[in-house]
This record gives C-alpha cells, structure tokens and sequence, in this order.
C-alpha cells in the first residue's frame, strides 16, 4: 500500500517540483496540495496523509501556526519543513512543535528523500 503525501506551498512552482521528487519513490503518492496552513489543515482533516511536507512562510496561515493545529488533530502524521528561511532559529522553533526535520529550499533534495523514507518506514 503506497503512503499519502501532502504538500504544502504557497508557490505552485515549488508544489510540481516536490511532487516530481516525490514520485520518484514508487512507495508513496501525493494525496494532494495546499495552497497556505489553513487550506494544509482543512485538506489534511479529509486526506488523512502519512505525512505532510510544509513551508513555513505562506499567506492566511503560516507554517508554524498550521503546524501547531496539524500536531494537535493529527499527532502521529509526521511533519517536514522545506523553507527558504532555514536558520538554527527556525531549525530550533520548529523541533519545539514537534516538526521531524527542516530542509532549505535551493539544496540539495536528496536527504528530503532520505527523510521522508524514514518517517513512513520506507526501506
């Protein structure tokens, strides 16, 4: 049975590219997408997803606001962070709500992959 991913990005650019990386691994789907938190949290409520990937800047709702709802309807749906503003502070924030792994938007994907495969017990 394959895993449910969510994306979640206010930029569609970025929502085809982690789709693209994604289905590369023949274990997990994408479930669907969102456009800003509040959307993540309404489509993570009727998705169900294994996991959800989420920026953290985006309008309406930001990721930290949205990931603070998300683990609390949802505590043991892993969540990564893919965000421009990677710094230890976020880095730190982040880890504090529960958040599995923060990524930097612009690097390399690979260990994105690496983790997604070890938050859905892919081997």
């Amino acid at each position: 049975m394959r895993k449910k991913i969510l994306i979640v990005d206010d930029h569609a650019a970025v929502r085809r590219g982690i789709k693209f990386l994604l289905e590369t691994e023949p274990s997990v789907t994408v479930c669907g997408e969102a456009e800003n938190g509040e959307d993540a949290v309404q489509k993570a409520k009727l998705l169900k997803p294994d996991l959800i990937i989420l920026d953290l800047s985006m309008p309406v709702m930001n990721g930290f606001e949205a990931a603070q709802i998300l683990k609390r309807t949802s505590p043991d749906t892993p969540l990564l962070v893919l965000t421009a503003h990677d710094s230890s502070t976020t880095q730190a924030a982040a880890h504090a709500l529960g958040i599995e792994a923060v990524f930097a938007k612009g690097e390399n994907l690979g260990p994105l992959m690496v983790q997604v495969r070890s938050a859905l017990s892919i081997h």
